[in-house]
């Protein structure tokens, strides 16, 4: 019998680690930089789609002060290949000291909404 998940999973993926897709996540201190990082990562096809949830408050230690702040995360969809010059684009176009930018792999997806980020960050 075949696996009912396979269809799920992105090509080369096989439920590993080293999926073909990948989230990318950051946050910032307002809406219109969430904004203006996510339409400029679109722009230059470095992510097929980013969600932007907000706001959210995030607790954290900087210079050894426990600080607590509304930051708005950026959630972006993207191809593995794409995450260097994503990463290099955040790293640039962010105004935090040390900007949280966290990669996750997709191991399983929907085969049609993969081959749109696929398409959408070539």
């Amino acid at each position: 019998m075949a696996d009912p998940t396979e269809s799920t999973r992105p090509p080369g993926s096989a439920g590993h680690p080293d999926a073909r897709f990948l989230t990318v996540m950051t946050t910032v201190d307002s809406e219109a930089k969430a904004v203006g990082l996510a339409r400029g990562a679109i722009e230059q096809r470095l992510a097929a789609c980013a969600q932007i949830s907000a706001p959210v408050t995030s607790v954290y230690r900087w210079d050894g002060a426990i600080e607590t702040g509304q930051e708005w995360q950026v959630l972006f969809k993207t191809a593995q290949a794409r995450y260097p010059a994503l990463e290099a684009y955040l790293l640039q176009a962010h105004d935090y000291d040390t900007p949280e930018i966290i990669a996750t792999p997709v191991t399983h997806g929907g085969a049609g909404y993969l081959s749109w980020v696929a398409k959408e960050t070539s």
